[in-house]
């Protein structure tokens, strides 16, 4: 029973010699590829030459009016009349993090603050529930409750946000998970904007006092109608 895996160990050493060869050796011959896929792939290389094209140029102008992500054209300071270029302001909060105060990552100090540091407004919170429903929905389902389609196919990990855990979790926190992820989540700091990570916690807190409402929570004006239902 030795010799036989002595001889199979020989043979598979003979073998894996005979596939990668030796290192350090030069040969004028063409090297041996087991995987050539990543390296011959058929792709547009920068500052190349295309036949393709007719201009024959490879890499291709964006299409007109794109603008990258997280950048928006510089808006008049007093009026949106014909100001002079002196008088343009870039957008203020537009952009990924870049600093290190509680809006760019949700601490304060050497603690996870909590609060939104925008004006939360309609747009605010219309925002934020477009990109929840962008982003998060797939994993966390449309209520948060942790019921997206992701879990229905097997990723088990995903947690509820209606937990009473995440519910008293502070907001930087939540901020900080969105940008660097936490256990299977994904690092969502270089796809979203900051303030759009605002935008979404802000819709988020909504979410959770709506599935976890009480009569208090209603307006006045309406209590008597909603203890008649």
């Amino acid at each position: 029973m030795l010799r036989g895996f002595l001889l199979i160990f020989l043979l598979f050493g003979v073998a894996l010699v005979a596939v990668f060869g030796f290192r350090g050796q030069k040969s004028t011959g063409a090297p041996l590829e087991i995987f050539p896929d990543m390296v011959r792939q058929m792709k547009v290389r920068a500052q190349t030459p295309l036949a393709f094209f007719a201009d024959g140029r490879g890499p291709r102008q964006p299409v007109a009016g794109t603008m990258p992500i997280g950048y928006e054209m510089p808006k008049p300071a007093n009026s949106p009349g014909n100001a002079p270029p002196e008088d343009l302001v870039p957008p203020q909060h537009l952009a990924f993090s870049v600093g290190t105060d509680y809006y760019d990552t949700g601490k304060m100090g050497d603690r996870w603050g909590t609060g939104i540091p925008v004006e939360v407004t309609r747009q605010l919170m219309e925002r934020g529930q477009q990109r929840f429903n962008i982003t998060c929905v797939m994993c966390h389902g449309a209520t948060a409750a942790g019921n997206g389609i992701t879990k229905q196919y097997g990723l088990a990990t995903v947690v509820s946000l209606q937990d009473e855990r995440i519910r008293k979790m502070a907001d930087g926190e939540i901020f900080n998970t969105i940008t660097n992820g936490k256990n299977t989540m994904m690092a969502y700091g270089p796809n979203i904007m900051v303030a759009d990570r605002w935008a979404i916690i802000a819709y988020l807190r909504a979410l959770q006092r709506s599935q976890n409402a009480a009569i208090v929570d209603v307006p006045q004006e309406h209590q008597a109608e909603m203890e008649k239902k």
